[in-house]
């Protein structure tokens, strides 16, 4: 796989040309480089952008004119209506064959294998595939055949994600598992944002960035925020595809759009209602929690929540305690490390994110409070988890679901307590049982529990 760094650089990609190496500006004249307006029709060419009120103009030195740019995706370098985005159009980057072998020695289990061979299908068909697999079904090791055919038969691959942790967590799996392709993940802190790769993992913001890249599509977690609402992320993830491309669509919770496009035969599925290891997904408890941020304006832990803390203090297990927002986590912070010292909290800004869920992975830390953040992407064995404020409208049937799912996802420790503190029970707390009752009910019809 030999290529100019000019190549390397624009392939799949439109780029402004502040975003493009200075020592690369004398040779972007050549025959194989092509130029597009960056706005044109009163649409941003990089985030689809056609919304009036996020549309603005200025006065522009370079073309003289109240120039109109683009409000939108201000944040990763100003489109303008004179702005040119570049890209390559000359000949495609090639590689090996042979070095997408496979190295992978697990067994998928017989709902994985079924998955995985739709997913291959699909490859090879260039179609749409919906993948409906409960939190714990092992869908990475789902794609892994689908990949690698791919990129035997020279298709470009991209699994993108709405955040960085899950894409922090898939980047050291599939680098091991595919050792001799280049592998890159991109996200905000990525410093391979310029380099080529046959597999990318990505998040989806940085996809705004691609133009008819890949020839599949892996879309993990299409139903989370923010893709799921931001109409810019999805036209992201559509023009980063081929206009033929593969698109698989990973889901523990999706959408009703996509539940009524698969049930009515619009959408080509298969539902995964087990787990890998055949054990049931635990079933959440409703508890009653009070007037719990009462009970924190006063400096103290919630009756329920500090019992429930006594006995994680004796089971001597990990935890993750989700809450509503951020100032309301950082008060419980003080009250909650009188109890157990090796805790911490965690939210979307947070730098150290990473570093405090290793710390959690690793035994450094018993317990993490968190906002959100970490409903998706996070595996720990002998995991229990509880919600505070569960009657607060974040708290969704699908971010419930995926709360959930953080717990008995280890084939040694299935189980795992899953408790929803709340000051009165909402419809999505009990839809989000419901879901959960209704894959292991599913998942016991087919023969798929032990």
């Amino acid at each position: 796989m030999v290529q100019s760094p000019l190549q390397s650089l624009l392939s799949g990609r439109e780029l402004l040309l502040q975003e493009i190496p200075s020592e690369y500006h004398d040779s972007l004249y050549e025959a194989a480089i092509y130029t597009t307006k960056g706005i044109e029709n009163g649409q941003c060419r990089r985030c689809g952008n056609d919304d009036e009120r996020l549309l603005a103009r200025f006065p522009h030195q370079v073309c003289g004119t109240e120039c109109l740019y683009c409000r939108k995706c201000i944040m990763m370098g100003r489109v303008s209506a004179c702005s040119l985005l570049y890209g390559w159009g000359g000949k495609p980057i090639e590689w090996n064959a042979a070095s997408a072998k496979l190295k992978w020695n697990g067994t998928l289990s017989s709902s994985q294998a079924e998955a995985s061979k739709a997913i291959v299908q699909a490859v090879q068909n260039r179609s749409e595939l919906l993948v409906w697999a409960v939190c714990g079904a092992g869908k990475t090791e789902m794609v892994f055949a689908g990949i690698e055919e791919a990129l035997k038969d020279g298709k470009r691959v991209c699994i993108a994600a709405p955040r960085t942790d899950v894409i922090l967590e898939l980047e050291p799996r599939l680098k091991a598992v595919f050792p001799n392709m280049s592998v890159i993940a991109l996200h905000g802190q990525s410093t391979e944002k310029h380099a080529f790769a046959p597999l990318v993992l990505s998040t989806v913001h940085q996809l705004l960035r691609y133009q008819d890249a890949f020839d599949v599509m892996i879309i993990d977690e299409v139903d989370a925020f923010p893709f799921s609402f931001d109409r810019s992320l999805q036209f992201a993830a559509e023009k980063a595809g081929k206009r033929n491309s593969t698109r698989i669509y990973l889901t523990a919770t999706p959408s009703l759009v996509f539940q009524q496009s698969y049930k009515k035969g619009m959408l080509p599925g298969v539902v995964l209602p087990a787990r890998f290891h055949r054990k049931p997904i635990p079933v959440p408890e409703l508890r009653w929690g009070g007037n719990w941020q009462r009970s924190l304006r006063k400096g103290r832990i919630p009756a329920p929540l500090s019992s429930w803390l006594t006995a994680i203090i004796q089971k001597d297990e990990p935890f993750l305690i989700f809450f509503p927002h951020i100032a309301l986590m950082e008060q419980a912070l003080p009250l909650i490390k009188r109890m157990i010292p090796s805790i911490d909290s965690v939210h979307a800004e947070d730098p150290e994110r990473r570093e405090k869920v290793l710390k959690l992975r690793s035994g450094e830390l018993q317990g993490l409070l968190t906002t959100t953040i970490l409903e998706r992407g996070v595996t720990i064995p002998r995991l229990n988890v509880a919600v505070i404020g569960a009657e607060n409208e974040i708290f969704t049937e699908a971010a419930l679901v995926q709360i959930a799912g953080r717990v008995g996802r280890s084939r040694e420790y299935p189980r795992g307590e899953v408790v929803f503190y709340h000051y009165g029970k909402t419809e999505e707390m009990l839809a989000s049982i419901q879901q959960i009752i209704r894959m292991n009910e599913e998942a016991g019809r087919r023969g798929l529990l032990d």
